[in-house]
């Protein structure tokens, strides 16, 4: 297994809606593989394929005892919106703001063999479902911010300062870093 490269804010790939994957096999299985690594490796909740710079729809979690990986999640949100904890995002490092999200959460899809899977949760797990399907879709917490939250994220991303604790992130991830995957395999067009 590998630890991959987390892309970080100003990247395209994390602003492009990943492809659905059609090919389920040891490529996916590999990837699903090195995600997971890479995940636990920065301590991350959650993982989604283009911010290791795959634009594929797969995402990995570890959240209050659960984990897994889903592949082509579709995602289903209940419940009332809740303020939680703050919410931050590997892709946008240093950064961490109260989101509303909903309660509850399901996302049904496969895992890398292609065989279904469900998985549902509240708080914390609800929370990583949905941040996670919104960067298969090319939208970064931030972009559900609102006012003054917003506005602030925003200007501090646009700083100098901002792109020195970028790159100290980066830097201190790097030791561990190994090959990165290219391309589009098994994506469908």
């Amino acid at each position: 297994m590998t630890i991959l490269e987390i892309r970080i804010v100003g990247d395209p790939v994390l602003r492009t809606p990943a492809a659905e994957v059609t090919a389920f096999g040891p490529e996916l299985a590999r990837l699903v593989a090195d995600m997971t690594e890479t995940m636990d490796a920065v301590d991350g909740a959650g993982l989604a394929a283009p911010q290791v710079g795959v634009g594929l729809r797969v995402f990995t979690y570890r959240v209050d005892g659960h984990d897994g990986h889903v592949v082509n999640p579709v995602l289903e949100v209940g419940g009332t919106q809740e303020q939680g904890a703050s919410e931050g995002c590997l892709s946008v490092p240093g950064l961490g703001y109260r989101l509303p999200r909903g309660s509850w959460s399901r996302v049904t899809g496969f895992d890398a063999s292609g065989e279904p899977v469900v998985v549902e949760g509240e708080g914390m797990l609800a929370r990583c479902l949905q941040h996670e399907t919104d960067h298969l879709g090319g939208r970064l917490y931030i972009d559900r911010l609102r006012g003054a939250d917003k506005k602030d994220a925003w200007g501090k991303i646009r700083t100098a300062r901002y792109n020195d604790v970028a790159e100290r992130i980066r830097s201190d991830r790097a030791p561990a870093v190994g090959s990165s995957y290219g391309g589009t395999f098994g994506a469908g067009r």
